[in-house]
């Protein structure tokens, strides 16, 4: 069975959008997937399903997701493999200060990989690779000139540091 990390978006941001670890576990193992657990509290969930598509993985979840909660909550999900993938492309930028990562529901086309890495200046570096983002900083994320042009362009994904994204690859995969 193929073993997937799932990555929730805007979840436990405010009074409205609570969906703590335990509602998480139970939500996705009513829906059907084995092996699920959590990591901290910002929405990463390794599950295991009979599932060979993403898509439908995360169609699945979404929908669980909503029924239990009552409001939508956007799932990007990676095979443990994609993921790891994702690190390792991450640790070939070789950037030792701050370092985030949008994971993304969709490949971002050669158009947009153009265009986002065209934003990158001296003190912000963008380098996209397969279905993630990376943004990489000195200092001050959410200072970060190019956190908004990022977000706009990129439609459905959820950004996580990539000290989280190695510990999940270090944990799961």
């Amino acid at each position: 069975m193929p073993t997937y990390v799932a990555f929730l978006r805007a979840i436990n941001l405010g009074a409205t959008r609570k969906f703590p670890k335990e509602a998480i576990v139970a939500a996705t193992g009513a829906a059907g997937f084995d092996d699920v657990a959590t990591h901290i509290n910002t929405g990463n969930v390794r599950l295991s399903t009979r599932m060979r598509s993403r898509t439908r993985v995360e169609d699945a979840l979404e929908r669980a997701y909503a029924a239990d909660r009552g409001f939508e909550v956007p799932t990007i999900a990676y095979r443990t493999d994609e993921l790891r993938a994702v690190v390792a492309d991450a640790d070939g930028f070789g950037h030792d200060a701050q370092h985030y990562v949008w994971l993304l529901k969709q490949e971002p086309s050669a158009a947009l990989r153009e265009q986002l890495e065209a934003l990158s200046t001296a003190d912000e570096r963008v380098g996209v690779s397969e279905r993630a983002v990376h943004l990489m900083v000195a200092s001050g994320f959410l200072d970060a000139r190019l956190l908004r042009p990022i977000e706009k362009a990129v439609g459905v994904a959820t950004n996580r540091n990539v000290t989280v994204l190695r510990a999940l690859v270090q944990k799961w995969c």
